[in-house]
C-alpha cells in the first residue's frame, strides 16, 4: 500500500502542469482536450497491447465516460475561469466520494479520512483566499461539474479492483476525442503548442493516470482522492518558478496546512501496510 500512496503523489505532480499548460495554449478549449486525448491514447495502447482481448464490463465504460467529461470540463473551466477556480472546486471531489463510496463501494470511511479531507480542503480554500473570484461564473459551474465526474471516475475505477481500469482509461480518451473532433481541426496550435499538448497528454493524463489506475487497486476510494489533495496547492508552485509570482502569506499558510493534511494521511497508511507486511510474517 505504501507504494500506491507514492504513486498518487507522482500522479498528482503531473496533474499539476495542467493548469498552466493549458493557459498557454491559444486553442478552443474542446481542441485542448480532444488533442490532449489524441496524444495520450498512443502511451495508453502500448501499455495495454498485451491485453486488447478482455471480457467487457459496463464498469469500463461507466468511468470512460466519466473520465471523458471530467477532462472536458476541467480544460473548459481553466479556460473560462481562473486556475485557482477551477482546480479548487474540482477538488470538492472528496465531498462527493465520502458521501457515495460507503453506499456504493461499502468501503468504510474513517474518521481520520473525513478529519483530513476537512484540514485539506480548508487548506485549499485559504490558499486561493485572494484568488477565489465569484468572476467567470460558467467557468465555476463546469469546475464543480468536474469534480462530480471526477468523483465517480474515482469511485467506478475503485470498483475494477479485480479487473483492469486501465482499459476504462483508454476507453475515456477515445470518447474524449470523439466528442472533440469537430473542434479538433478549425484552427492549428503554433509550433510551441504542439509541444504543450504533447505534454498535456503523454505525460499530464497519460503517464499520470497510469501510475493512478495500478494505486487506485490499493487503496480505498477515498484515499485515492485524498492523497492527490497537493495538486492544486502546486499549481501556485508552478507559476512561481515560471513567471515569478510570489504567493501571499494567506497562500503560503494555506499551502503547509494542505502537506500537514495529505503527509499525516499518507504516513498512516504507510505505517497501517508495514503493521500489516508484519503481522503476516508473524
Amino acid at each position: 500500500m505504501r507504494n500506491a500512496v507514492f504513486l498518487l503523489l507522482a500522479s498528482a505532480i503531473l496533474w499539476s502542469a495542467g493548469g498552466i499548460l493549458i493557459k498557454l495554449v491559444n486553442l478552443n478549449p474542446m481542441a485542448i482536450a480532444g488533442m490532449r486525448s489524441l496524444f495520450a491514447l498512443p502511451l495508453l495502447i502500448f501499455l495495454l497491447r498485451k491485453q486488447i482481448s478482455f471480457k467487457f464490463n459496463i464498469l469500463y465504460l461507466y468511468a470512460g465516460i466519466c473520465y471523458a467529461f471530467t477532462v472536458i470540463l476541467f480544460v473548459a473551466s481553466t479556460k473560462t475561469t481562473t486556475a485557482a477556480n477551477a482546480i479548487v472546486l474540482q477538488y470538492t471531489a472528496p465531498i462527493y466520494v465520502i458521501i457515495f463510496s460507503g453506499i456504493i463501494l461499502k468501503e468504510k470511511v474513517r474518521f481520520i479520512d473525513v478529519i483530513s479531507i476537512i484540514i485539506a480542503f480548508l487548506g485549499i480554500i485559504l490558499f486561493f483566499f485572494d484568488e477565489l473570484t465569484t468572476g467567470g461564473l460558467f467557468g465555476n459551474i463546469l469546475a464543480l461539474m468536474s469534480g462530480v465526474t471526477f468523483a465517480f471516475l474515482v469511485i467506478f475505477l475503485r470498483m475494477q479492483k479485480n479487473a483492469n481500469p486501465l482499459i476504462s482509461i483508454v476507453i475515456g480518451n477515445i470518447i474524449t476525442v470523439i466528442i472533440c473532433s469537430f473542434f479538433m481541426f478549425t484552427a492549428m496550435p503554433s509550433s510551441i503548442s504542439w509541444v504543450y499538448l504533447i505534454i498535456l497528454g503523454v505525460f499530464q493524463i497519460g503517464l499520470s493516470y497510469v501510475l493512478f489506475v495500478i494505486a487506485i487497486k490499493k487503496v480505498t476510494a477515498l484515499q485515492g482522492i485524498m492523497i492527490p489533495l497537493i495538486e492544486p496547492v502546486l499549481n501556485p508552485i508552478w507559476v512561481f518558478l515560471f513567471y515569478g509570482e510570489v504567493p501571499g502569506m494567506w497562500s503560503i499558510i494555506g499551502c503547509i496546512i494542505v502537506f500537514v493534511a495529505v503527509v499525516i494521511r499518507s504516513l498512516s497508511i504507510i505505517k497501517n501496510s508495514y503493521k500489516i507486511n508484519l503481522t503476516s510474517l508473524n
